[in-house]
């Protein structure tokens, strides 16, 4: 019996090639998070990542979205593009630039590291310490995208589980795909999606992704997104592997 629930979406809901194909042609801009949010179950903030929003923001978008709907935000790449990750430079202030207002539709917080990043134990854990348990009283959980080679090894992945920190399993030969459990909750970001196949991915590796995302949700809440690949794909990729859930 899952213990957890299963969220699949993608990453931000702006891209001009999805007016026409995602959303219908005479859907009016400022309501695009409005449609993403029914017919998806998730979205990833991507743009976290480049800049600080205002308070106003998240709780605007925590409005266009329905009750069981979760945003994950991106973790700041001016905290993640650094010499030292254990400095932990901007880390407070980016969890209280508003990320509360999302209250219970606030998800992870992904925290991509740069591909020249390499692993350094005393490093990480310098920086995962840092890392905050909550924020205005609402828990905080986090996951970590390594995006170097350096990082599929086991002594990164006890620190990740010792402090319930997902490692992010990406779906590329670009990164590492690393697939380990280290956290009470799954992060996975899907990157092969096709552009000559309609729903993305082929029927048996939807099937097959689905199979993955059960077995996830019986440890905890899984979040799943389509990202990159071929983006004009990703929604109907988000959709496809919704219905199979």
């Amino acid at each position: 019996m899952a213990t957890g629930k299963i969220f699949v979406g993608i990453g931000g809901w702006t891209f001009a090639p999805w007016r026409g194909t995602f959303y219908p042609d005479d859907l009016p801009q400022k309501r695009e998070l409005e449609f993403a949010a029914k017919a998806l179950t998730s979205i990833e903030i991507n743009g976290t990542y480049y800049s600080l929003f205002k308070p106003e923001s998240f709780a605007k978008w925590r409005s266009e979205t329905p009750d069981d709907f979760v945003f994950s935000v991106k973790g700041s790449r001016y905290c993640t593009n650094r010499t030292n990750l254990g400095e932990g430079a901007g880390i407070e202030r980016f969890v209280a630039q508003g990320l509360s207002e999302l209250k219970d539709r606030l998800g992870p917080i992904n925290w991509q590291f740069m591909e020249s990043k390499k692993f350094d134990a005393g490093e990480i854990e310098a920086f995962l310490k840092l890392l905050p348990a909550e924020v205005d009283g609402l828990r905080l959980r986090h996951a970590l995208e390594p995006r170097h080679a350096s990082f599929d090894d086991p002594k990164f992945f006890k620190l990740a589980e010792k402090y319930n920190a997902a490692i992010v399993f990406a779906d590329t030969d670009k990164f590492p795909s690393i697939d380990q459990q280290t956290a009470d909750f799954s992060y996975a970001r899907l990157m092969r999606t096709s552009e000559d196949v309609e729903t993305g991915y082929r029927p048996a590796e939807l099937d097959a992704l689905a199979k993955k995302a059960k077995a996830s949700a019986k440890r905890g809440d899984a979040f799943i997104y389509f990202i990159s690949g071929t983006k004009i794909r990703a929604p109907a990729a988000a959709q496809a592997l919704i219905k199979r859930l």
